[in-house]
């Protein structure tokens, strides 16, 4: 494995070089597989916490962020009791990770996602093209059981959050108050595997996706919902959105109602490829709404989730993308007369 690199002098001494934290002392090779993985892990820096075995939750009781740890003896007391999998905490670990995710429906006729990208590496891949910038290879990258990849960056000094379909259909952001499942972990039969048999050397995170990660988000589409045309509804300055007009209560509620229906409809009704993104737009463009006081939260969530399983999303990927785009609707709310 990649950590038997740190044993020789140069190498160590290269490695320590670039990244923060190495210590290269804490971990034998003798150690038994998940153990040996968390150890190594924190030997980088990277604060480790357990998960329930063959799974993706965090295995304690208490905040996993708060108890993760480099520490190598608690470390090997949690891994003492089970063959946990291992959480890495992104945020005290000061990483970014990139989780590019991958369709596995297959339309009708055989074709899957033509209306869409088939994967997040394919997202990616467009959205480097659309900003012409180079695919952000090179970095320590695991590929997970279902077929996805985990690319790893060093967090840059501007706060990154944890985002679902920010950067693009099938891709999530793992990092301030996020965690992903490192190397070594499995799921069933299958492991998260590093990828090549190299130093794990997490690259910083590109600027120009740490500025599309930092930046205040535009409002989707031309408005504050996209396909939504409400009452009073006027058209923008040429070039950009047009601004938010002000709802009377009565008829912002009522607006606010016809939104939700056009919103679950859109996500239940996504095609494969872009319900991700679509969920995402419409817990936005809802979020302004529960945040102005004309819905309340509540029937937003359940309804958004309800119309995300009509669309074939598993329910956690829904669930973050959901909150993730309803608290970026909450910091733009939507103007209502009291």
């Amino acid at each position: 494995m990649w950590l038997a690199c740190l044993k020789t002098p140069v190498t160590r001494y290269l490695f320590e070089g670039m990244t923060s934290g190495v210590r290269g002392g804490g971990v034998g090779r003798a150690e038994p597989g998940p153990l040996w993985s968390a150890l190594a892990a924190a030997d980088l820096g990277w604060r480790v916490f357990p998960c329930a075995p063959g799974a993706k939750r965090p295995a304690l009781r208490d905040n996993w962020q708060d108890l993760a740890t480099t520490d190598a003896d608690r470390i090997r007391a949690w891994w003492a009791r089970q063959p946990y999998n291992i959480g890495i905490a992104c945020g005290p670990s000061g990483l970014v990770v990139i989780d590019l995710d991958v369709v596995h429906e297959v339309a009708h006729d055989g074709r899957a996602g033509l209306d869409g990208p088939v994967s997040g590496a394919d997202a990616l891949e467009r959205l480097c093209r659309a900003h012409g910038q180079r695919y952000p290879g090179g970095t320590y990258t695991v590929d997970t059981p279902s077929g996805g990849t985990h690319l790893y960056f060093t967090a840059p000094a501007a706060p990154v959050r944890n985002s679902a379909g920010r950067l693009g259909p099938l891709i999530d952001v793992r990092a301030d108050g996020g965690y992903v499942v490192g190397d070594g972990s499995r799921i069933g039969v299958r492991a998260y595997t590093a990828r090549g048999g190299v130093l794990p050397l997490a690259l910083p995170l590109p600027d120009w996706i740490a500025r599309l990660l930092t930046e205040e988000p535009a409002l989707p589409g031309n408005g504050w919902a996209v396909g939504v045309a409400g009452p009073g509804w006027g058209a923008g300055a040429a070039g950009g959105s047009p601004p938010l007009p002000l709802l009377e209560r009565a008829q912002g509620r009522a607006y606010a109602l016809a939104a939700f229906r056009q919103e679950t409809r859109r996500v239940a009704e996504a095609r494969v490829g872009t319900r991700n993104d679509t969920l995402n737009r419409a817990a936005f463009s809802l979020g302004q709404l529960v945040a102005a006081g004309l819905i309340p939260p509540l029937p937003v969530m359940t309804g958004l989730a309800d119309a995300a399983a009509r669309a074939g999303l598993p329910e956690d990927e829904a669930r973050r993308t959901i909150r993730s785009g309803m608290a970026a609707g909450a910091r733009k709310p939507r103007p209502a007369a009291n």
